[in-house]
């Protein structure tokens, strides 16, 4: 094994209800974009052990489960879910790699949960950043379970054992303890926590991620529901921020999870649980209530802004500029020259006076960050998460984030109940915030050009660049605001607009750049 490689320690399954109930703990971590490779001799279970993560996506979904039959003769099964796709493929009989481009199986890697039985057909097609997981027979029941994959923060395969060992029975120890000694550790220290909280007995099922190495575990302990979030230190995390922005948060009216027990030393928080209705999700399911949500975000802005910040709440404003250079370090390194040139014009917009004064800014104001909450009253109906960054910015830049977000479309009329409620609860002029929005939203277009490329190249996380065409089209709006005439002449010379061939080019390079604290031009 390389030193970029993990594996976990072997994990015993002592028959099929075992199995059943680590695929229910397994398709809770998973997303869009993460393929599973697996393997094992015939008979091993890999075809179950496929049948109830299906079944488990789907039930997590809110969805009907299906009959899950072997792919062996179709060579491939699609399954839906509210939100993506589900492809099992069974390789077996595949004997060229050439036979995998015409199963479309490299478009599903970015955009599906893929289930890969016999993974070694795929050869040099192998995804980067799938997860490995090997099933042995022990016995006629028994089985052992090993994953392995990339060791990078926040990995598939990490994020997988992490959960497995969580819940499973003692690993065997034919393994290197130093390779799993930190892992084991934190699954003791989050025992610890949950039983001093009184929660030790509590069903778990993690949830999908965000960007950040945090993991998030719903619990449930009867009719009891609660929300654990693990923010190890040795990641940098520290959940000390969340704790103290979620008082300033509350004192102004807005929900937020209350805090029913915390071990900020060790980087706990054992969390209220707001449900599932975010927003992304209440608009998908119903349209017709897509205006009514951001007009609701809205209002929410203006209790945000309706006191000072703290006087020493961190300054974003001084930051953003540079934050834009995100676009060069990572999407388009073949410009690093002229760096500082659109640094310096970036600076140059922000020193615009409708960036004044500073405001509360939750800097991650989005659907996916709000939960609708309709048994409460008012701003109060909108509960916020992922707050823990917060600073003093702009006034227009959480608006921005709301009504230009690059990971779904938002619909003209969303974005016009948006504007007149933030403009009637701030009552700041139309042209000030239509100016300020431009702003902000092209310094926010460029850092996420960036951030999106980086969580490709360096952290293995390979459909980011899905969202890339959107922030682009988002920029190029933007730029066309007269405020931002010189920003917009240094951005037709130093980025290119995105390519169907360039976006497969960083997806194929996912991950290769581990480490690294930019990118390199492509030969």
């Amino acid at each position: 094994m390389s030193a970029d490689t993990f594996a976990s320690p072997p994990i015993h399954l002592d028959g099929p209800a075992a199995t059943d109930r680590l695929a229910g703990v397994l398709a809770g971590c998973l997303q869009p974009g993460d393929v599973l490779l697996l393997q094992g001799p015939v008979g091993a279970g890999k075809t179950a052990l496929s049948r109830a993560l299906i079944q488990n996506l789907q039930a997590r979904d809110g969805g009907a489960t299906e009959d899950v039959p072997s792919p062996t003769f179709t060579l491939v099964q699609t399954y839906e879910t509210r939100d993506f796709e589900i492809w099992h493929a069974d390789l077996y009989r595949v004997t060229h790699p050439d036979e995998v481009l015409e199963l479309g199986l490299s478009e599903a890697f970015d955009t599906a949960v893929c289930l890969i039985e016999w993974p070694d057909r795929l050869g040099a097609d192998t995804p980067p950043g799938a997860a490995t997981l090997r099933l042995d027979v022990l016995s006629e029941t028994e089985r052992r379970l090993t994953i392995s994959g990339d060791k990078v923060s926040d990995a598939l395969a990490i994020r997988l054992a992490r959960a497995a060992l969580m819940t499973a029975a003692q690993p065997t120890t034919d393994t290197k303890a130093e390779e799993t000694a930190p892992m084991t550790r934190r699954t003791d220290d989050q025992e610890r926590f949950l039983d001093g909280a009184g929660w030790a007995s509590a069903n778990r099922i993690p949830l999908a991620g965000d960007a950040s190495p945090r993991r998030y575990i719903r619990l449930t302990d009867g009719a009891r529901p609660a929300i654990l979030m693990d923010a190890a230190p040795e990641t940098g995390q520290d959940v000390r921020p969340f704790v103290r922005i979620s008082g300033i948060l509350a004192d102004r009216g807005l929900s937020v999870p209350e805090i029913l027990a915390a071990d900020a030393d060790r980087g706990f928080l054992l969390l209220e649980d707001l449900g599932d209705a975010l927003f992304s999700h209440v608009a998908r399911q119903d349209a017709a209530a897509e205006a009514m949500l951001y007009g609701a975000a809205g209002d929410v802005l203006g209790l945000l802004q309706s006191a000072p910040p703290p006087e020493d709440l961190p300054a974003y404003t001084p930051q953003m500029a540079d934050l834009a250079g995100l676009a060069i370090d990572w999407y388009a390194p073949q410009s690093r020259t002229r760096r500082a040139d659109l640094v310096a014009a970036m600076a140059a917009a922000l020193e615009d006076p409708v960036m004044a004064p500073s405001v509360l800014t939750h800097r991650d104001f989005h659907a996916d960050n709000l939960i609708w909450l309709p048994e409460r009253s008012g701003a109060a109906r909108v509960g916020l998460l992922d707050f823990q960054d917060a600073m003093a910015g702009p006034p227009e830049y959480d608006l921005a984030s709301l009504i230009h977000d690059p990971r779904r479309v938002v619909s003209p009329t969303a974005q016009d109940a948006a504007m007149q409620a933030y403009l009637g609860a701030t009552g700041r002029s139309p042209d000030d915030v239509s100016r300020g929005v431009a702003i902000c939203s092209a310094q926010r277009s460029l850092r996420i050009l960036g951030v999106f490329a980086r969580l490709c190249l360096r952290d293995g996380k390979s459909h980011y660049p899905d969202f890339i065409p959107r922030t682009w089209a988002a920029l190029r709006r933007d730029l066309d605001h007269p405020a931002l005439a010189d920003l917009r002449r240094i951005v037709d010379a130093t980025l290119p607009a995105p390519t169907p061939e360039g976006l497969e080019t960083m997806r194929s390079r996912a991950g290769h750049l581990a480490g690294h604290e930019h990118a390199e031009p492509v030969a």
